[in-house]
């Protein structure tokens, strides 16, 4: 059974960093291309960042870009996720998710196949 855990999430104040951890179990990890997805309050699940198998491929929705770092380390089946500069329009559940697909990697959530539970990230002015 596949199971992806979220961790890291909580509160932070602007201008904050945190860095979130996804460990995955049940899968061969580095076969896996995986992403970052937020949902807020009201808004539909979004892209954040995505990252190839063997971590040298990234890709960032344009309102991370710079402040964002995405990672993994396959020896540890875990993918990160850095935020520094954080704005409160960051506060959202951040979920990991892995996808089956044979591509690099992945911007659209219907590419993912297993998803996390998600941890709360909430960014205070």
């Amino acid at each position: 059974q596949v199971q992806l855990v979220e961790s890291g999430g909580g509160l932070v104040q602007a201008g904050d960093s945190l860095r979130l951890s996804c460990a995955a179990s049940g899968l061969t990890f580095k076969n896996y291309p995986m992403g970052w997805f937020r949902q807020a309050p009201g808004k539909e699940r979004e892209f954040v960042a995505a990252i190839n198998r063997n971590g040298a491929i990234t890709r960032y929705a344009d309102s991370v870009k710079g402040r964002f770092t995405i990672s993994r380390d396959n020896a540890k089946n875990t993918v990160y996720l850095q935020m520094n500069s954080l704005e409160p329009e960051d506060t959202a559940v951040y979920s990991c998710a892995a996808s089956r697909g044979n591509g690099l990697y992945y911007v659209n959530l219907r590419s993912y196949d297993y998803w996390g539970q998600g941890t709360q990230v909430t960014v205070s002015s």
